[in-house]
């Protein structure tokens, strides 16, 4: 009996072991991790707490980067180009835009000058890059500024680099270490401070007014290398500023870029691809609520209809 009963104990544990780690697997497969740029959470957040009012039991849970990425993921949302040898392994679908402005300290005098002259391409230049082949006789910013950049490599200062016809290591100033939104804490306690961020940082998305201690600094957008006053009209409302981004021709002296959202081709969760079919069906239509910019639409279809070629081969 004795044996017996040992024997049944084992087998008991054995399949208590087995029921365990096979509902752990079970749970790891409906689990979908979402990573990337850290200003887009927000935007990413409300995407989850919509999709989960149309299918409660989902786990989807936001992993946020840090110097890194996580070491798994199933979605990447990312605000630069990837490497080709990255992009090879991945599903793109370029779904925003963002726009990247100039600020200010609410109380620097840089914010008291530029706010009235705005910024043309030659000032930009010389405020927030290194440039050795700058005219030395070109005018100088005569009051006092501190520029503030991000250290890491990152979408934003990359496209505000390459707009300007630099790399990101020419940006000069105070490298700070973090996310986009601590370039604007940071510069919140310095009354010299002068940085760039995108829409969504810069306003509040409530209100849809700059953010208290805060100046965006208005920019030549038809390259003309002056700022006339109706240049400077649009900036008192997040909504003003994106339908002007979005309706001008030719528009100069605002930086732009993608944001795109991926999977990786071999990727077999079948709750991550649905999310991320939820995704390219509904995020076009609270997208402007966030600070971002419409994609270009054609451009958006063809990676929308590449993408769903790759989720029939998973059902």
């Amino acid at each position: 009996m004795k044996t017996i009963t040992k024997a049944n104990y084992i087998l008991t544990i054995t399949l208590l072991v087995l029921s365990t780690i096979y509902s752990y697997s079970q749970s790891a497969d409906k689990k979908v991790i979402i990573t990337g740029v850290r200003f887009s959470y927000p935007w990413v957040q409300k995407w989850i707490e919509s999709y989960k009012v149309q299918n409660p039991n989902a786990d989807i849970q936001i992993e946020s980067r840090t110097l890194t990425d996580p070491a798994k993921y199933d979605i990447l949302i990312e605000a630069y180009e990837p490497d080709a040898a990255v992009k090879d392994g991945r599903e793109y679908v370029y779904i925003a835009r963002y726009a990247l402005l100039p600020f200010a300290n609410a109380n620097s005098a840089f914010a008291k000058e530029y706010s009235g002259k705005g910024l043309t391409a030659e000032i930009i230049k010389q405020v927030y890059f290194n440039d050795i082949y700058a005219d030395k006789k070109d005018k100088k910013v005569d009051v006092p500024f501190t520029v503030y950049t991000r250290l890491q490599k990152a979408g934003a200062p990359i496209t505000f680099a390459k707009y300007f016809g630099f790399g990101q290591a020419n940006i000069k100033g105070k490298a700070i270490s973090g996310a986009d939104e601590h370039l604007v804490k940071a510069l919140l306690k310095d009354s010299t401070g002068v940085s760039y961020t995108i829409l969504g940082l810069l306003y509040n998305l409530q209100t849809r007014r700059q953010l208290d201690g805060l100046t965006v600094l208005p920019v030549d957008i038809d390259g003309n290398k002056k700022v006339n006053s109706e240049e400077k009209s649009f900036y008192t409302s997040l909504d003003d500023v994106i339908q002007k981004i979005e309706t001008t021709d030719n528009l100069k002296n605002i930086p732009t870029e993608y944001i795109h959202v991926s999977i990786g081709k071999n990727n077999t969760n079948i709750e991550a691809i649905k999310f991320m079919q939820w995704i390219l069906d509904n995020s076009q239509e609270n997208l402007h609520q966030f600070g971002f910019l419409k994609p270009d639409p054609e451009r958006f279809q063809q990676g929308k209809e590449k993408f769903e070629q790759l989720a029939l081969t998973r059902k």
